[in-house]
């Protein structure tokens, strides 16, 4: 087996495999020899098949796994012996493809992207500023006025009272395309609060100014991006008959509130809100100091990035602000998308401190713990109510999803590794600055 260099430029490697016919012929001899005990055929006791018919008979199957096993342990030796690191799966097409005869050498021709040496970096030398936010009993009040907004209840309006917006109407409904009912067009007693968009656009608006008793036409069209096809764009009428008008009555703020909100009294639900508030802010400040801390890094270190992966991310990065920009265009028919200079840029930050975090944490030895996994695939489970079991599954079978879970954990852990080195200072700021700071990444 012969190894050898064709390309050498920067990070870009080529090699040409050689495999001669006589090591191909060994491989086949070999696994024809381990098979030969186990297998039997008509005509012949079990393990005394003779070599020759059993290379006829299952020979072109066994050289295609000879092949294969050959040229992988020629691509594992020679990684191991020069040290080189594939930023992505390395390239390999045979030469002479179908040309090729039983018989002949096996020529393969390999090429990749080799990653970088990445430079040593003195954490030390990392400057960060923690934000610091208190839960104060103003952020505590609003926190339990929105608490008290969601146990509201509706009370009847006085007999004969106009519905206003934000009320809640109690209705009949029956809807017809055509002159025509359509199924799921009808309920009876559905209760719907007026502006909150839960219904057509369009169709609560009508229904303001309503009494009880009233009988109300409402004309609405379907949006085209209906998820009911046959609806999706058409002109509807909606027989309504309002059966009660009822306004919003915040629960009040007491004991009996907290009760409902799983605390034992008013004290204990706002001691739970305090340390909601401040773990939300805690996250944010992360975020904050996070940013903070990669735009250091990138400034710290440079060197060479391979094209690649470069490449691949700045039309994933072109690929999901194109669906950012176009949220009605849920398919892949809009043909290629071509990255801007600034994508391209922003590739490159993300590649060059993806690599960096990556080896950073290589030689701290950070790991992702089976436990931590576990955790990951339950949070990613929840985003799909019912069927917690099937994704559980589909995260097992699929290597790629699992390090869609991994990789943020073990950026954050490495993350916290290269803070607990750096001069970290705290500074308490109000939920406002606290915002600014958070709206600025976005910015950015």
């Amino acid at each position: 087996m012969q190894v050898t260099e064709t390309l050498n430029e920067g990070l870009k490697r080529g090699y040409t495999i050689t495999v001669t016919a006589a090591e191909l012929d060994a491989k086949v001899q070999e696994k024809l020899l381990e098979a030969q005990p186990e297998v039997e055929i008509k005509g012949f006791r079990k393990g005394k098949v003779p070599l020759a018919i059993l290379k006829k008979q299952f020979g072109q199957r066994i050289l295609g796994d000879a092949m294969q096993e050959a040229i992988d342990a020629a691509m594992r030796d020679h990684f191991d012996k020069t040290g080189d690191r594939p930023a992505l799966q390395p390239e390999v097409k045979m030469v002479g493809g179908e040309d090729w005869k039983e018989g002949q050498d096996v020529v393969v021709e390999m090429s990749y992207d080799a990653l970088p040496p990445i430079p040593e970096v003195d954490a030390s030398k990392v400057t960060l500023e923690r934000l610091i936010v208190k839960a104060d009993d103003k952020a505590v009040a609003e926190a339990l006025d929105n608490l008290a907004g969601t146990a509201k209840s509706y009370d009847d309006r006085k007999k004969g009272s106009k519905a206003k917006d934000g009320d809640q109407v109690v209705i009949d409904f029956k809807g017809s395309v055509d002159g025509e009912l359509f199924e799921g067009g009808s309920a009876e007693d559905y209760p719907l609060v007026l502006g909150s968009g839960s219904f057509i656009p369009g169709f609560e608006e009508q229904l303001v100014g309503a009494k009880v008793g009233e009988e109300v036409s409402v004309n609405v069209s379907f949006p085209e991006t209906y998820g009911a096809k046959h609806l999706a764009g058409k002109a509807a009428v909606f027989a309504c008959t309002v059966k009660a008008v009822k306004e919003a009555k915040a629960a009040e703020i007491d004991d009996e509130l907290a009760k409902k909100f799983g605390a034992d009294d008013l004290a204990a639900l706002k001691g739970q809100i305090s340390e909601r508030l401040e773990a939300e802010y805690s996250g944010a400040a992360r975020a904050v100091l996070k940013r903070a801390l990669l735009d250091q890094l990138d400034g710290m270190v440079k060197f060479d990035l391979p094209q690649n992966l470069v490449e691949a991310e700045a039309a994933q990065i072109a690929h999901q602000l194109y669906h950012e920009e176009h949220p009605d265009d849920h398919g892949h028919a809009h043909g290629q998308i071509d990255p801007t200079d600034e994508h391209k840029k922003l590739a490159e930050r993300r590649v060059r401190l993806g690599l960096l975090l990556a080896e950073i944490g290589r030689k701290a030895e950070v790991t992702v713990t089976d436990a931590e996994m576990t955790q990951a695939v339950l949070a990613a489970a929840r985003q799909y109510p019912g069927q917690e079991r099937q994704f559980f599954e589909f995260v097992q079978k699929n290597a790629q999803m699992q390090q869609q879970l991994r990789a943020p954990i073990f950026e954050d852990k490495v993350v916290d590794h290269i803070v607990a080195q750096a001069k970290v200072t705290e500074k308490e700021v109000s939920k406002d600055d606290l915002q600014k700071a958070v709206e600025a990444l976005d910015e950015m």
